[in-house]
């Protein structure tokens, strides 16, 4: 089994949940370092992917000298320079938009609609969705700052997200964030969805063993 490094912090909340959900699949030695989330939203912001990648790409280093053997990000936005890491990475990484997008097309699913920051809806998960169409919501701004109050450690929404979810004409609700994994799992949504953080974990699981 290989070690994992997992690039956290992003929000810390989501860490957790990776941290738990990876420790209650018993995938042996994990490495976790705490990126600076201002920084990240900063290069997210500004769409300076050669930025962000070179500083993900130091974190991978330290993940590496520590033992890890493969790397993920426990977050979507920052993602958007996830073609440029994989040049520079000195491990290889287990992308969280491919992992998703390889869900969507199992399920047949056609027509999707993101919840997650608005630079993830707005570029639709940054146009890497291939063969998917996906829906930018009318309500983005109120699903962006219900989103940012989550990740920054806040409970409440999951209502106002739930009424829009079914108001939308889409096949299912991609939860392109992974800090909603804190708000909404099988027991609690009652619309289609697919849990990015979800299918994430479980193809880390995967590669690992």
């Amino acid at each position: 089994m290989r070690n994992l490094g997992l690039i956290g912090g992003l929000g810390p909340g989501a860490t957790v949940h990776y941290y738990k959900e990876l420790a209650k699949a018993q995938i042996g030695e994990l490495l976790i370092v705490h990126a600076d989330m201002e920084r990240v939203l900063a290069d997210v912001q500004r769409g300076d992917r050669v930025g962000l990648a070179a500083y993900f790409a130091r974190l991978i280093e330290r993940l590496a000298a520590g033992g890890a053997e493969v790397a993920a990000i426990s977050a979507i936005a920052p993602h958007i320079c996830i073609r440029e890491l994989e040049k520079i990475s000195v491990l290889p990484l287990i992308d969280v938009i491919q992992e998703v997008g390889t869900e969507i097309r199992a399920r047949g699913y056609k027509t999707v609609a993101l919840f997650g920051t608005r630079f993830v809806m707005e570029s639709r998960m940054f146009g890497m969705l291939e063969g998917v169409e996906v829906i930018v919501p009318e309500q983005l701004e109120t699903i962006h700052q219900i989103y940012m109050q989550i990740a920054r450690g806040g409970t409440e929404g999951r209502n106002i997200l739930t009424q829009i979810a079914h108001d939308l004409p889409v096949d299912t609700i991609v939860l392109a964030g992974t800090d909603l994994s804190l708000l909404f799992d099988e027991n609690n949504t009652g619309f289609p969805h697919v849990d990015s953080a979800k299918v994430h974990i479980h193809a880390i699981v995967n590669r690992l063993r």
